[in-house]
């Protein structure tokens, strides 16, 4: 009996702006080491007795789920397209039901795909641990041992001593909503409670088994959106009116809560969540002044401070600061008390308020083809740097609004323009007249950048008219 690690990758981490925002959250940066966030998590749960992962996500960030396991060299099983997000609970179900065509005797390992864990082998280790009460027909959760008194983090009461915290199965009491400051200090000496970390190992049959005890409302719309889902470029999308119909409820409430048949692996090995910028500082190994910088950062007389600069051409400096956090995008900027980490997302509200693109848009917008970020923009132009990843293809396309000029910068580029194809290759450019079909494609083995210049009457990302798209947007 395999493990399928089932990825939930969705959430959108507004605590971590400017660096998270809705249309690139946490989980596909490198925010501690070199990989993503979401990269590290689908190498923790590879490996001996463990199947390709199962990815529940929504249709913005299917591409970049692909392309992020291909370059840590995982092939993904099946990817499920979420129309829209309705909490954890329909997520969980419908990957038990997809589970039970396609695998029905496989364990399920439910994951978020934006936590820290510095130590795989040893949470693999609690995997294991969790095994046998699973595969007898046991709901497992994982409780993180608590190091501080967390008001962030819901917890979860142990029906016993969980002596040294070593990775056994042990009695489950209750699970307990996030507490006040008092309350998580007297959960911390008590030593009998852990954080909950909302990672779950069980088999198809007992979830499934769950659900209908528990959630019965939600098996009819999310087995009819599984049922109904239509593949397109292999991705599953599920179908958008069937699953509108389900609860937008998470797992805890729907099913764990109200479980009898409960265990849980405590686990000690270190982990975090990334909640917030303070949890990024403290991941990030301060030094003796606990100062954390960038490569881009200078820190100068400072204590207990990040300073994180996201773009190589801007220097952040920081002199004298004490608890302070700053954080540098092209196209924002962070500075926030350290104790007020929790309400960078009260930033993120007040930007919606005044209509800020910064509030919910990323500096580079990712396209299944690779990426591209404006440069300068005015009133009647604009100019974008586009980086297409070797074999991609933009659209076929024309514009009603614009014109525009390409000159390629790296690599060799395809272009069709109404009737005519030809290379485009390093300082050679090409004029792309207003209404002209045209196309670039990367027929290289290298990326291949232009600098595209824009001009007309209206420059939005709407005044596209496709014709051919191997991608299959609308």
């Amino acid at each position: 009996m395999t493990i399928t690690p089932v990825l939930l990758c969705g959430g959108s981490g507004t605590r971590l702006w400017p660096l998270s925002r809705k249309s690139y959250p946490k989980q596909f940066a490198p925010l501690v080491g070199d990989t993503t966030l979401f990269q590290a998590s689908s190498q923790r749960l590879t490996g001996d007795g463990y199947a390709a992962p199962l990815v529940l996500t929504n249709s913005d960030f299917r591409f970049i789920v692909a392309e992020q396991l291909q370059e840590v060299g995982i092939d993904p099983g099946a990817i499920l397209i979420e129309p829209e997000g309705r909490n954890t609970a329909p997520a969980v179900l419908a990957a038990a039901l997809w589970l039970e065509k396609t695998d029905p005797d496989c364990l399920m390992l439910v994951a978020p795909s934006d936590h820290v864990v510095p130590d795989p082998d040893a949470f693999r280790a609690a995997v294991a641990a969790g095994e046998a009460a699973a595969r007898s027909g046991q709901l497992v959760t994982f409780g993180i041992k608590p190091t501080h008194a967390e008001t962030g983090y819901g917890y979860l009461e142990l029906d016993g001593d969980p002596g040294d915290f070593s990775p056994n199965p042990l009695a489950l009491k209750r699970f307990v909503e996030k507490p006040d400051l008092q309350t998580a200090e007297e959960m911390l000496a008590s030593g009998q409670y852990l954080w909950n970390a909302g990672i779950f190992l069980f088999s198809v049959k007992a979830i499934l088994a769950a659900f209908r005890a528990h959630a019965p409302a939600l098996i009819a719309p999310v087995q009819a959106a599984v049922d109904e889902g239509q593949t397109d470029l292999g991705f599953l999308r599920l179908d958008p009116a069937a699953w509108a119909g389900a609860d937008d409820i998470s797992i805890d409430y729907a099913v764990m809560e109200r479980a009898e048949n409960l265990t849980v692996v405590p686990f000690a090995a270190g982990w975090s969540d990334l909640g917030g910028w303070d949890a990024v500082w403290r991941e990030s190994a301060p030094d003796a002044d606990g100062v954390v910088t960038s490569d881009n950062a200078t820190a100068i007389d400072c204590e207990n401070s990040l300073l994180r600069s996201e773009d190589a051409g801007l220097e952040v400096v920081g002199i004298g600061l004490k608890d302070i956090i700053t954080v540098a995008m092209p196209d924002a900027v962070l500075v926030a008390d350290a104790n007020r980490a929790q309400d960078v997302k009260k930033a993120v509200a007040a930007l919606k308020e005044k209509s800020a693109k910064q509030a919910v848009q990323f500096p580079k917008d990712h396209r299944p083809w690779g990426w591209f970020e404006s440069l300068v923009i005015g009133e009647r132009f604009q100019v974008k740097r586009i980086h297409v990843h070797p074999g991609a293809a933009l659209s076929l396309q024309s514009h009603h609004h614009r014109s525009e000029h390409w000159i390629v910068v790296e690599g060799t580029a395809k272009v069709t323009v109404d009737d005519t194809v030809k290379l485009v290759t390093e300082n050679q450019s090409v004029y792309i007249p207003l209404g002209a079909v045209h196309r670039m494609e990367n027929p290289g083995k290298v990326p291949m950048v232009l600098i595209e210049v824009q001009t007309g009457s209206y420059l939005g990302e709407d005044d596209i008219i496709r014709y051919e798209d191997v991608y299959a947007r609308s």
